[in-house]
């Protein structure tokens, strides 16, 4: 009798555990495809000053990543360029490429909350981290440690899953001293190209007060045809 309440016991547990590395594949397939393109707006806000922009963006998998800014006028022509790990910008009124040096992967991205190494990241959660989660009523929260021998500024991250739709609704970065230091939001859901994905991300420093970072979809695509051509120093400098 011991032996079958213990079976049924197992059996009921299985069938309410979740596949974790599944369940962070899709966090780490968000917004990845084959090759995809994008028009988006970025907004920053800081408590002085709020500062629009509208820029394309293309990709191929997880390793090509092109994006020009499109206005405001002053900032019009800059482009960044992310191959794998590597990371230049194109400035047009010095005419300039610069390659962004390891040191600076920390810094900020065209003046937001996001930063170079939010564009370059390699990792993913469901091969680089341990992971482990508690259930929350209408979401999972996950924890994630990154493996030895991952690179990251980050001791801890915490992904809410929203259990009916398995998409992540907000993420919490912690330093190395477990202290919270930035929250994404992932808002406005919409289906593309079969795909649900959230339209709106909103990234908040929670060091600095009244500062957020919060870029909108526009357009995308995951079935647009991108051209290899794109991905290259030369385009970088092109004007249109």
């Amino acid at each position: 009798m011991k032996i079958l309440l213990f079976s049924l016991l197992l059996i009921s547990f299985k069938a309410h555990a979740i596949d974790l590395k599944a369940l962070l594949t899709k966090v780490d397939d968000l917004y990845r495809s084959k090759q995809s393109f994008a028009k988006m707006e970025m907004k920053v806000v800081t408590p002085h000053w709020e500062r629009a922009m509208e820029m394309d963006s293309w990709s191929k998998g997880t390793d090509k990543t092109f994006i020009k800014i499109l206005s405001p006028k002053k900032d019009a022509g800059v482009a960044t360029l992310k191959i794998k790990n590597e990371m230049w910008n194109y400035f047009p009124k010095i005419n300039k490429i610069i390659k962004v040096p390891s040191s600076m992967m920390m810094a900020s991205w065209m003046g937001s909350d996001f930063t170079n190494d939010d564009l370059v990241r390699e990792y993913r959660y469901s091969r680089d981290y341990k992971a482990s989660y508690s259930d929350k009523g209408d979401h999972y929260l996950i924890t994630l440690i990154p493996n030895e021998d991952v690179v990251t500024v980050w001791g801890k991250i915490e992904v809410e899953m929203d259990k009916k739709t398995e998409l992540p609704t907000k993420v919490f970065y912690f330093d190395e001293k477990d202290k919270k230091i930035r929250k994404m939001e992932f808002k406005e859901r919409q289906i593309i190209d079969g795909k649900s994905i959230p339209m709106v991300m909103e990234l908040i420093p929670l060091n600095k007060d009244g500062h957020k970072t919060v870029v909108r979809y526009k357009y995308l695509s995951f079935k647009a045809k991108v051209k290899e051509s794109i991905f290259s120093r030369k385009n970088l400098q092109k004007r249109k």
